[in-house]
């Protein structure tokens, strides 16, 4: 592993940087006041992001994407994480899982995603399912040559944008020494399938305008061309896409965490207490010196992790830790800044409360903490026949 980057990646970083200064910045005010992204400011974004040659840039060249290492693609949501998530998702990074598609789904899928001409979602929590896959409800069964379906998922970002969902919906169960386990499989869902529902999901305090909603499937026919890899195969194709959406929570914890620290750290240069700047109290002083040393420790873990996908080796253990870290790394730096802030710091002339508002789901979603420490755990006692 080389502790520097290229001159390539260099001019990656700028670049993202740059639009998200000029192209997110400016409209994130808007979105906060009003909990909505308008169609004409998220065509533009997206029209944007297309010229600069970024749209699907997670994706290899040969379908038509940028063809970024992981560790590249990292850095760009490292710096995507800086700005709104209601915005920057129209920089489009469509689910890596489409990659699974096969014959006429590419063409139907996969390619125009890719292209920008339909956008995705991806669907696995329900109400009783969170952080326990295995429990989810709802399923589909075999009826001549369709798969019905019924059951409900919540929590879906993106969603209210997508032209169409990727669903992990229970199709069996086995029977095993621990009792029922339930056979995942990914189906491709349009918007306007008959018996599919899309509708507005729950009023969230983290990332306005970046809505969650409901998903209702009531005898939902869906064809075997629909099933997005093996029957039975989703949580093969599910572990593939978590590894990356793990990533991209903890590049973007470190992005923000950098923009929240430059709040912080202007603002202790700048604002007098008692005849001085209050960075010369050793009381804020050391928070600053403790608020870098985290930054710059989750940027080196999340970009160790990313390197070690790039190299073939294991890093479920790394990127669990990355998340995680970052994750929690993002709370005590927003709650330190607010602190450093004072009274202004919870008022909206700042976006500090904003920030500090944002960084509590990253703790949550995409594998809540306590799963993450479970799986370190469990990568470190296996071994050990614990």
């Amino acid at each position: 592993m080389h502790f520097g980057l290229s001159e390539e990646q260099e001019m990656i970083v700028s670049t993202v940087r740059s639009f998200v200064e000029k192209e997110i910045y400016p409209h994130e005010d808007l979105v906060e006041r009003t909990g909505e992204v308008p169609k004409e400011i998220a065509d533009e974004i997206k029209r944007k992001t297309i010229e600069l040659g970024f749209y699907a840039c997670n994706f290899p060249v040969e379908v038509g994407g940028a063809g970024l290492s992981h560790l590249e693609f990292a850095l760009v949501e490292r710096e995507l994480g800086r700005g709104s998530m209601a915005l920057n998702h129209f920089f489009g990074r469509p689910q890596n899982i489409l990659m699974a598609c096969e014959g006429d789904q590419k063409e139907r899928y996969l390619l125009p995603a890719v292209r920008g001409e339909r956008m995705d979602a991806l669907a696995m929590t329900e109400p009783g399912a969170g952080s326990d896959v295995r429990g989810m409800k709802c399923s589909a069964v075999r009826d001549g040559g369709d798969w019905v379906v019924n059951g409900t998922k919540h929590f879906i970002s993106g969603a209210d944008h997508a032209d169409f969902i990727i669903v992990f919906i229970a199709t069996g169960e086995d029977m095993t020494p621990k009792g029922p386990k339930k056979r995942i499989t990914a189906f491709l869902v349009d918007r306007g399938t008959p018996g599919f529902t899309i509708r507005d999901g729950y009023r969230s305090v983290s990332h306005r305008g970046y809505k969650n909603m409901v998903l209702e499937f009531d005898d939902c026919r869906l064809p075997d061309a629909q099933v997005l890899g093996e029957v039975d195969g989703g949580f093969a194709v599910m572990n593939e896409w978590l590894y990356a959406t793990r990533i991209t929570v903890a590049t973007m914890s470190v992005g923000r965490a950098r923009r929240v620290f430059d709040y912080a750290l202007n603002y202790a240069a700048e604002r007098e207490q008692f005849g001085q700047a209050i960075g010369k109290f050793q009381g804020v002083s050391f928070q600053i010196a403790d608020m870098i040393t985290e930054i710059d420790a989750a940027d080196w873990l999340t970009l160790a992790a990313a390197w070690r996908l790039d190299q073939g080796l294991p890093a479920n253990r790394e990127i669990a830790s990355a998340k995680v870290y970052a994750s929690e790394m993002l709370a005590r730096v927003t709650d330190a800044t607010l602190q450093i802030f004072g009274g202004m710091g919870l008022m909206d002339d700042f976006p500090i409360e904003r920030f500090w508002r944002d960084a509590r789901v990253e703790r949550i979603w995409d594998g809540t903490s306590e799963i993450q420490r479970h799986i370190i755990s469990r990568d470190l006692l296996r071994p050990l026949g614990a």
